[in-house]
C-alpha cells in the first residue's frame, strides 16, 4: 500500500467514526440505555475482527496472549471511556462532543512523563497547557451555575463532563497500550479489547434491555459494524504509514462532526466551541510536528552509529 492509499484509508477509517458518533447521539435520542448500545457496539466489531482474522489466519496469533491481566486492565479503561463518550454523544452537539475528547493526545503526552517516565520538553508541556486552556474554553458554556437551572442545561453539563473523563480514560488506555506493545501483537491488542467491552455490555445487558425499532436496531449494529471497520482500517493505514504522518488526520473528525451535525442535527456550534477546537487542534499539531523533529534528530543522531 502507497503513503497516498494509507493516508485515504486513514480518512475514511475517521469519516466511519464520525458516522458512528452521529448514530450513538441518535440512539442517545432514542432513549437506548448507554449498555445497550456499548454491547451492540463492541459485539457486531467482535464479529467483524474475527471474521477479519480469520480469513488472515492470524485468529490463533490473536487469541494467543500472556498477558491476559494487562488486557484485562486496558479493556476495562477502554470500556469506561466508550461508556462515558457515548454518554457526551447523547447530551451534547455532536461537534462539541467531538471537540472535547481531542483533550485525549494532550493528556497523554502528560501521563506519558508521569506514568511512562518519557522525557518531555518545555515545548511540549506548553502545548499541553495551552491545548488545556482551549478544553476550558470549550467547557466555559458549560460550567455557568444559570445553566442548572434547567433539566436541559444540567443534562449538557453532565455531557460535557463526560466527554473530558472519557478524553482521560483514552489516554490511560494509550499508556496501557504502549505498556502491551513490549510483549503482545497488534492483534491481540484489538481483539481483546472488543471482548472485553462485550463482556462489559453484555452484564449490564439484562438490566437496561429495551426491545428496540427496527430502525433503532439497524442503527445498533450499524454502530458496531462501522466502530469494528473504523478500528481495522485505523490500524492498517499505520501499519503502512508512520504515525506522525497520520496523526493529524484525526482532526477531520471535527469536520465531519460539524457537517454531519449541522446536516442531520440541525446544531450550529457555538463561538466557545470553534474558538477552544481551534486551540486544542493547534496545540495537538504542534506537539505531532514536535514529535516528527525530534524522530528525525534521533534518526540523524544514529547514523554514523550505523555506519560504524
Amino acid at each position: 500500500m502507497s503513503l497516498h492509499a494509507a493516508i485515504l484509508v486513514k480518512i475514511v477509517s475517521v469519516l466511519l467514526f464520525a458516522v458512528m458518533s452521529a448514530l450513538v447521539r441518535y440512539l442517545g435520542e432514542a432513549g437506548i440505555p448507554l449498555g445497550q448500545v456499548v454491547f451492540f457496539r463492541s459485539l457486531f466489531a467482535l464479529v467483524l475482527i474475527v471474521a477479519l482474522y480469520a480469513a488472515r489466519h492470524e485468529l490463533s496469533a490473536a487469541v494467543r496472549t500472556s498477558r491476559l491481566l494487562g488486557h484485562v486492565g486496558r479493556g476495562s479503561i477502554g470500556v469506561a471511556g466508550m461508556f462515558l463518550n457515548f454518554a457526551a454523544l447523547a447530551r451534547l452537539p455532536l461537534v462539541d462532543a467531538t471537540a472535547i475528547t481531542f483533550a485525549a493526545p494532550l493528556i497523554t503526552v502528560a501521563l506519558a512523563a508521569i506514568v511512562l517516565s518519557e522525557r518531555v520538553r518545555a515545548y511540549r508541556w506548553t502545548a499541553v497547557g495551552v491545548g488545556f486552556v482551549g478544553v476550558v474554553v470549550m467547557l466555559w458554556p458549560y460550567l455557568g451555575l444559570g445553566r442548572l437551572v434547567t433539566a436541559a442545561s444540567t443534562a449538557a453539563t453532565v455531557g460535557a463532563m463526560c466527554a473530558l473523563a472519557s478524553a482521560f480514560s483514552n489516554a490511560f488506555a494509550v499508556i496501557q497500550t504502549r505498556r502491551l506493545t513490549d510483549s503482545e501483537t497488534t492483534s491481540s491488542i484489538v481483539f481483546y479489547f472488543s471482548l472485553i467491552c462485550t463482556i462489559a455490555g453484555g452484564a449490564v445487558l439484562p438490566f437496561v434491555w429495551i426491545t428496540p425499532t427496527l430502525p433503532q436496531l439497524v442503527a445498533l449494529i450499524g454502530v458496531g459494524l462501522l466502530g469494528g471497520a473504523s478500528h481495522l482500517l485505523l490500524t492498517e493505514s499505520y501499519r503502512y504509514a508512520p504515525a506522525s504522518v497520520m496523526a493529524p488526520f484525526d482532526y477531520l473528525a471535527l469536520l465531519f462532526a460539524f457537517v454531519i451535525g449541522w446536516v442531520v442535527f440541525g446544531e450550529i456550534p457555538t463561538g466557545w466551541a470553534y474558538a477552544g477546537a481551534g486551540i486544542v487542534v493547534l496545540s495537538g499539531l504542534f506537539v505531532i510536528w514536535r514529535e516528527r523533529r525530534l524522530a528525525a534528530q534521533r534518526r540523524k543522531a544514529a547514523k554514523p552509529d550505523d555506519a560504524a
